[in-house]
């Protein structure tokens, strides 16, 4: 049998790119390394998949703060409220959560996976193991693709390999090699939506506090404020994780950053340190590390004491006044100095990856190779937590297969 086009990649980009192309009437080769398509959006959302934001395509795009404009002629034909149908015409019943995060109802990314699994049966699209090795094209078109063990003749390729992050998954960076073949830029790939690593005990003493409301911001060595959020946060053995702390990652700039805290958002200085005046009366004789119980949580008390060279057994109503405007100052800005992120592999999102100036934002289509496509994350773009790196995947191969299936339908050129 022979194939219009291939995908190279089954991944959640990869997967929908196939789809759609099938749906316009394409016979469609999904080609996939590992043993069944979907492996790496099985670990997504924590094993729940949280498919997409449900806001417009415009809100996605103020996510996103790495080429976004890039991205506007796809999210625009293909926004949030379509990839919720999709799925939901399906059977995968969806539900919003707290920031509008969309995850099945099931809280199962398995339910997602089936979904497209069934979908690509059902379009009879042809999943085949193999590890793609190079993409064949000959006077600047495609021709097909040679795995290890053959050539297979095509008249469009849609690359959607992913990125680097979570290489156990499948995501080695493969794609940017078979994309340097052909011409295309490679912008270097780093980590994003990563957890940050700190200088100092103060972070591993903290390990496993995990603080639901704290206003964030990174801070640059010169004082710029470089990212603001507010949310949770998560004190690891290595620094920081957590909601807040991934999409502060998307922006860290060189050495000398920091992460400022306030642990304090709902109150400003004034009635914080009326609050504190409070609890030293009210245990006025207690030592300075149990008269706190009540302003912190118990494993963040002697990491507060010793910033403030607070003796721990000092007796609260001993506290004197210029130590007591300290500690509202600490509460409101307890700054970390970050020295880097953590390794790739823990990477939710890959940052870098084909530079999107060599690839049509309407089509997704190589500007170098004719008939070579381009679909979620092997693209150098990325996004906050919230699904919006899921639908830039929809979007994003959604363009990539309806123009790949509308080109071939106009040229006729037959399988090579």
């Amino acid at each position: 049998m022979g194939y219009d086009g291939i995908v190279i990649g089954g991944g959640p980009a990869g997967m929908f790119a196939a789809i759609t192309a099938a749906r316009q009437g394409q016979r469609v080769l999904l080609l996939e390394k590992n043993d069944r398509p979907g492996k790496k959006l099985l670990i997504t959302g924590k094993g729940r998949c949280n498919v997409t934001n449900d806001c417009s395509a415009q809100e996605v795009l103020q996510n996103v703060p790495r080429n976004g404009r890039f991205l506007y002629s796809a999210m625009t034909a293909f926004p949030p409220e379509k990839t919720k149908a999709f799925f939901e015409e399906r059977g995968c019943a969806l539900k919003t959560e707290r920031g509008n995060r969309v995850f099945p109802v099931t809280d199962k990314s398995q339910s997602v996976l089936d979904c497209l699994v069934s979908e690509l049966r059902r379009q009879r699209v042809a999943v085949q193991t193999a590890r793609a090795r190079h993409i064949l094209a000959e006077n600047g078109h495609v021709t097909g693709v040679e795995t290890g063990s053959e050539t297979i003749r095509a008249k469009w390729v849609v690359l959607a390999t992913g990125g680097v992050s979570y290489p156990a998954t499948g995501s080695t960076g493969d794609g940017y090699e078979l994309a340097r073949a052909l011409g295309h830029t490679i912008v270097p790939a780093e980590g994003n939506l990563v957890p940050l690593e700190t200088a100092g005990a103060d972070c591993p003493d903290m390990q496993g506090l995990s603080l639901r409301n704290v206003g964030v911001k990174l801070v640059s060595a010169k004082g710029k404020v470089l990212y603001r959020d507010f949310g949770e946060l998560l004190f690891t053995h290595y620094g920081v994780s957590g909601p807040t702390v991934l999409s502060a990652s998307c922006h860290l700039k060189g050495e000398g950053c920091r992460l400022v805290l306030d642990l304090k958002p709902a109150l400003e200085e004034g009635k914080l340190e009326a609050r504190i005046l409070r609890d030293l009366e009210q245990y006025r004789n207690r030592s300075m590390e149990n008269a706190l119980v009540d302003l912190l949580p118990r494993s963040m008390i002697p990491v507060v004491l010793r910033r403030l060279e607070i003796y721990p057994a000092l007796q609260a109503n001993s506290l004197t006044k210029q130590k007591r405007r300290a500690l509202v100052e600490l509460l409101k800005a307890f700054s970390m100095e970050i020295t880097g992120k953590r390794p790739v592999s823990e990477a939710i999102i890959t940052s870098g990856g084909v530079k999107v100036s060599e690839v049509d934002p309407r089509t997704m289509e190589s500007k170098r190779v004719e008939g070579l496509y381009f679909a979620g994350e092997i693209l150098d773009c990325d996004a906050y937590t919230g699904g919006f790196n899921l639908q830039i995947a929809w979007a994003t191969a959604y363009a990539a297969g309806m123009a790949a299936a509308e080109k071939t339908g106009i040229d006729k050129r037959p399988v090579l």
